[in-house]
C-alpha cells in the first residue's frame, strides 16, 4: 500500500517527540513507497534463496541511500569545491502549506539507526498512521 493510501496521525506537541516522529514518518514513507514497492515486484515464481538475495539487495540499496543522507558517504570534492546531498523532512499544514517543523536529516538521529527498527515495522512510540 502506498503512503497516499494511509491517513497521517497528528504529530506530538512536545518538540523532541515531534522531531523523532518526523524522522520515523520519513522512514515509514521510504519503507512503504520504496522498499515495499520493490519487494512487491519480486517474481513470486522464484525460489526462496533467490528471493532472499533480491531482498538483501533491496535492503543494501536503501541502507546505502541512508548512509548518504546521514553524511557517511556522498561527499564529492576537490581543492576548491564540494558537493553533497542534503535531505530535509518537512512537516507542513496541509491547508496552507505553512511550515510547522523540519528536520535536516544529517542533523537528525540518523537514518541508518532507524533502518533496523523500520525493517521490523517499528516506527517509534507515537504512531505515524492509523493502521487499524
Amino acid at each position: 500500500m502506498a503512503t497516499y493510501d494511509y491517513q497521517l496521525n497528528n504529530p506530538p506537541d512536545e518538540k523532541r517527540a515531534r522531531e523523532l516522529w518526523i524522522q520515523h514518518a520519513a522512514g515509514f514513507i521510504i519503507f512503504q513507497d520504496v522498499r515495499k514497492y520493490a519487494i512487491d515486484r519480486i517474481d513470486e515464481t522464484l525460489d526462496e534463496k533467490t528471493k532472499s538475495k533480491i531482498l538483501e539487495g533491496i535492503d543494501n540499496a536503501i541502507y546505502g541511500l541512508m548512509m548518504l543522507w546521514d553524511g557517511v558517504s556522498g561527499n564529492l570534492s576537490n581543492d576548491k569545491y564540494s558537493i553533497r546531498l542534503e535531505t530535509i523532512i518537512k512537516l507542513e499544514e496541509k491547508a496552507n502549506g505553512k511550515l510547522v517543523d523540519e528536520v535536516t536529516v544529517t542533523n537528525g538521529d540518523g537514518m541508518c539507526i532507524g533502518f533496523h527498527g523500520w525493517r521490523e515495522g517499528d516506527f517509534g512510540n507515537d504512531e505515524i498512521v492509523n493502521l487499524s
